[in-house]
């Protein structure tokens, strides 16, 4: 059998990622604005996380875009976007403390979210899509920058709706569209092969898992489940054991079991 082959990188169009990043960042400063200090004080299911230190680190990591175009502009790039998903749990120590402390330091949220959201939008008016950024976890273009955010956007949007009864915070189309590639193609890296299908409607599908590399017809092993249980299954929210027993996915074929690759990121 021929070794398994690496998926080729899939390219976003910068425009539309720019517009989702600042339209979904939006939609959870508007909900934010809203939360009391009962609901804020409220536990997520982030560990020790409140609803606070959840609302701030979304501004951190939203607002490190701003920080990164004040740098001084790397050289070269020299991690794409298929390296963010497999670093983040090097630096969750780092990330967890510092959105803590922004949370413990920063009374007024809505402050902050607000100046966060004005220096974003005048920070990317102008700026080349290649712009370099030097960030936590090595330099990386500005575009791709960018579809890292709306996996963080995407996932905290999602932790602030379950942790908040009745918050319904939506989620724009396009920012949802990206984490669910970015996400499914981490899957391809990480798992290369043919052998087994995994559908994510109507954003992804991509080929993993090393065997007979299916070609025609119906394959033999697929996966299929909507965006938000797979970025639940990806980052470890929801565990591939329930969301089977609570037919949030369907898996068929001797190889679609992902049990043992999932989460990808946490």
């Amino acid at each position: 059998m021929p070794p398994a082959r690496k998926p080729k990188p899939r390219t976003y169009d910068p425009t539309k990622t720019r517009t989702a990043v600042l339209t979904q960042y939006a939609n959870i400063r508007t909900a934010a604005l809203t939360l009391t200090p009962a609901q804020l004080a409220l536990p997520t299911r982030l560990g020790d996380w409140t609803v606070r230190d959840l609302v701030a680190h979304i501004s951190m990591a939203a607002g490190s875009i701003s920080l990164a175009l004040d740098r001084d502009e790397p050289a070269k790039a020299d991690i794409g976007v298929l390296d963010y998903p497999f670093a983040t749990a090097s630096f969750a120590d780092a990330i967890a403390e510092d959105s803590h402390d922004l949370a413990e330091r920063t009374p007024d949220l809505n402050t902050l979210l607000t100046h966060t959201e004005e220096r974003l939008t005048e920070h990317l008016t102008g700026v080349a899509d290649t712009r370099v950024l030097a960030v936590r976890i090595g330099s990386v273009t500005l575009v791709d920058f960018l579809v890292t955010r709306t996996v963080e956007l995407v996932v905290h949007t999602d932790d602030l709706n379950d942790a908040v009864p009745g918050l319904d915070i939506p989620y724009d189309r396009q920012a949802l569209a990206t984490c669910t590639r970015l996400l499914a193609d981490t899957l391809a890296a990480k798992a290369p092969g043919g052998s087994t299908e995994v559908r994510i409607p109507p954003y992804a599908v991509v080929q993993c898992v090393e065997g007979p590399r299916h070609t025609r017809g119906t394959p033999p092993n697929v996966v299929e489940t909507d965006p938000l249980t797979w970025i639940r299954l990806a980052t470890g929210r929801v565990t591939w054991t329930d969301a089977l027993d609570k037919a949030q996915v369907n898996a068929s074929g001797e190889r679609a079991d992902l049990g043992d690759l999932l989460p990808l990121m946490s």
